[in-house]
């Protein structure tokens, strides 16, 4: 690929390190064969490493990073948080309420070099924009997860995930929105599993080295989609 070219990844995904059912090896292969350029392996509180591809015939490019699955004190609510692109292994971290173990693990990948992508946020309705809008550092969140139960469209009293972002943005607050698969399932296909190939963002990088991939992330030269590809992109300043 020549400078400045789209690269298309999936930034959560499961295997068998956490909770999905194909071996890391296999994941990547599934992703490979169905044209994907980069992946996160984002298991749950585990930094999945592998040489994938090493021997030379692979062309994937694998990007370091963990799904940081955590609960505010006292809640089981779900905070999960996507760690892209860290130098190491995170730990979740416990704060007193949503607000304080969404910025505390934020800290935490940003410290570790990473990008953050606050996960699925309508999954057991755990937390919403009121919530985001307070939390500082956070490079993205998932506008689309391609999982069973994430709720992207929201429900009764509850606001879609386009919606939120809406509110973020009209309130100043910058923040980037991913689409991903958050897939787990990679033998039954069927609308109730967690399967692969639903969600994706296509970066716009200038090479398809990891550090350029992450960088164009951070700064936002990607879209997301979960279906339709673009050719060209224009954006200004205003």
């Amino acid at each position: 690929m020549s400078i400045n070219d789209w690269y298309k990844g999936n930034l959560h995904t499961h295997t068998t390190e956490s909770d999905g059912d194909e071996v890391p090896e296999k994941v990547c292969e599934w992703f490979e064969d169905h044209g994907y350029d980069f992946l996160v392996l984002s298991d749950h509180n585990h930094l999945t490493l592998l040489d994938y591809g090493e021997s030379g015939l692979s062309r994937l490019i694998l990007i370091p990073g963990e799904e940081i699955s955590a609960n505010a004190k006292h809640s089981s609510l779900p905070i999960h948080i996507g760690a892209i692109g860290i130098n190491r292994v995170l730990e979740p971290v416990t704060g007193e309420d949503i607000v304080s173990t969404l910025q505390m693990n934020i800290d935490s990948i940003r410290e570790a070099g990473g990008v953050s992508c606050i996960n699925h946020p309508n999954f057991r309705w755990a937390f919403d924009h009121t919530h985001m809008s307070q939390v500082e550092g956070a490079n993205m969140f998932e506008i689309f997860n391609g999982s069973r139960g994430c709720n992207n469209d929201g429900g009764p009293g509850k606001p879609s995930t386009t919606e939120m972002w809406d509110a973020l943005l009209s309130s100043n607050k910058q923040i980037l929105g991913a689409a991903t698969d958050d897939s787990h399932n990679y033998h039954d296909f069927h609308p109730a599993r967690h399967n692969p190939g639903r969600g994706w963002i296509m970066v716009r990088s200038e090479s398809g080295e990891e550090s350029s991939i992450v960088n164009a992330m951070r700064i936002g030269e990607f879209y997301s989609s979960s279906g339709v590809e673009l050719s060209e992109l224009e954006t200004d300043q205003k």
